[in-house]
């Protein structure tokens, strides 16, 4: 990981997000305590072995709380680790908005899988019960990401911080006791993150859109439900003509919202995903950096496929038997954010493997991947590909361009 770029990442993220400062043991306006604990989690460099990599590093504000480095996603999409010439196999997912993805489980009557964390599901929500803080334990103990050896030395960490008043405020004396319970003191800062991350500070629900929804509901009108008979009466409501058609396409002719679900929950604005996992034929990154790792973490080499969800299935005794049906599944993501960029040049990356450069190509892909014609390489896992909503869409260049055009108005303002 290059240091400087670490040191401008997280003085990227306090000059954009933190319009307040704290001192120790003090929340500032906004943030509750446990989320300004969070906060200071995700900020922490010295929770990575050897000190300097931070969550933010891989998770910066200005693009969404995904990958901040424009050089990194042109190429291979994945982010180096706390140890030089160390990568994981993935490109870096948003953290925002994924509060209320459920436990994984498969649904009664489809049998498809649900809810989760990371790209395969394997932060389930069964030992903590929530997906989002076992997610956030997952990369202070991998070694490709901060390689901390244990949670007691990671607990040992926090404990020397600026800010053990706040998490002792927080969670009550002795809650950061390494000696005599690392484990529940290791959960409690899992939890404290996933408290910032579901914060107003990171899921805003600021952007055009949400002003355009909440204006469409006063109004009576219920997005979801627009067609293109009705799109009349969205007019004048926030969205221009081309973003209007953009949504209709979206919901309609698109199918994007099939995955990508425009319902409300909990009476806010919808957050663009089902949490359910899909194989929709995402060619193999040759760039990402993971098929050059030594043996000792990828001893399939050049050979290595990611098998997404159905890898981690096979992992597990309770859902062995269901693997093969999810071979390169992955889980559907909050479009939030999707286009969010420090400036309009910024190359974003997009899918697991961040194969995709732009929001156009993302599209294009979905809407012509099937034509005999298209030139699109084969997909990494030829099993499970959803041939039912994706693949030769029939839509125009001038339709591809205007649901890019929608996309771009789901980003949050700063």
């Amino acid at each position: 990981m290059n240091r400087n770029f670490l040191r401008l990442a997280l003085l990227a993220f306090l000059a954009a997000g933190a319009a307040s400062t704290s001192t120790a043991g003090q929340a500032p306006a906004g943030l509750s305590p446990v989320e300004e604990l969070g906060k200071r989690l995700f900020l922490d460099i010295n929770l990575s072995n050897p000190p300097g990599q931070a969550c933010v590093v891989c998770h910066g504000l200005r693009v969404g709380f995904t990958g901040p480095d424009q050089s990194v996603n042109k190429a291979g999409g994945v982010y180096g680790g706390a140890v030089n010439g160390r990568f994981g196999n993935r490109r870096p997912p948003t953290i925002a908005y994924a509060g209320p993805s459920p436990k994984l489980r498969p649904e009664e009557e489809s049998g498809a899988f649900v809810g989760g964390m990371f790209w395969d599901g394997r932060a389930t929500g069964w030992t903590l019960g929530d997906p989002l803080a076992e997610q956030a334990l997952g990369p202070p103990l991998n070694p490709l990401e901060q390689n901390m050896p244990d949670k007691k030395r990671v607990v040992l960490a926090v404990a020397k911080s600026d800010y053990a008043g706040l998490f002792e405020k927080v969670w009550g004396a002795g809650s950061l006791d390494a000696e005599k319970d690392a484990a529940g003191a290791f959960d409690r800062i899992g939890r404290s993150i996933a408290a910032y991350e579901r914060s107003a500070e990171v899921s805003r629900f600021s952007s055009r859109f949400d002003d355009f929804w909440r204006a469409a509901k006063a109004k009576g009108l219920e997005v979801e439900k627009i067609t293109v008979p009705t799109a009349g009466r969205y007019g004048n409501l926030g969205l221009s003509q081309v973003e209007l058609r953009g949504l209709v396409l979206f919901a309609t002719k698109g199918m994007c919202a099939n995955c990508h679900g425009l319902e409300s929950e909990d009476g806010r604005p919808p957050l663009f995903t089902d949490y359910t996992y899909d194989n929709i034929g995402v060619p193999k990154n040759p760039a990402n950096p993971f098929y050059r790792m030594s043996k000792e973490y990828n001893p399939a080499g050049e050979k290595w496929v990611d098998k997404g969800l159905g890898g981690f299935l096979e992992t597990t005794a309770k859902f062995k038997e269901f693997a093969n049906l999810n071979m390169g599944r992955f889980k559907v993501p909050t479009l939030r954010n999707v286009d969010l960029r420090p400036s309009p040049d910024f190359v974003k990356c997009y899918m697991h493997n961040g194969f995709f450069k732009s929001l156009k190509d993302v599209v294009h892909f979905y809407n012509t991947r099937d034509k005999p014609d298209s030139g699109w390489p084969p997909p990494e896992v030829g099993a499970n590909v959803n041939v039912n909503e994706m693949g030769d869409l029939q839509l125009t260049g001038a339709e591809e361009d205007a649901i890019v055009a929608f996309l771009g108005t789901l980003s949050d303002r700063r």
